[in-house]
């Protein structure tokens, strides 16, 4: 279940069952169908980026896709397009705040 208190859910490449979910490339075929879903809708080339509300990465070595709440608020349908699929597909959901990147040292 998903609270409205975190802002981003991390939907992780790992089934309940602990397996690596295939195919490799899941999380970027998945944020690349989302691409449309952004701040002030789709424009002409916005399918070449990811949206601001679900991007692909990896973390400790795992694949993820970082869905924001925002996505919910701008299109309710979008939102349980991807959460219907990690559901689906029996992958690991975690809430969270993605933190930024400390400034560098000088």
């Amino acid at each position: 279940m998903v609270s409205n208190n975190a802002k981003e859910v991390f939907i992780q490449g790992i089934t309940q069952d602990g397996k690596p979910f295939r195919p490799s490339d899941w999380a970027e075929r998945l944020a690349g169908v989302m691409s449309p879903f952004r701040p002030g809708g789709a424009t002409p080339g916005s399918h070449l980026s990811y949206s601001p509300w679900c991007i692909p990465t990896t973390m400790a070595g795992v694949k993820c896709v970082i869905v924001n709440h925002e996505l919910r608020d701008h299109n309710v349908m979008a939102w349980d397009f991807v959460m219907n699929f990690a559901r689906d597909n029996g992958l690991q959901v975690a809430e969270a705040c993605l933190l930024p990147d400390p400034p560098p040292k000088k």
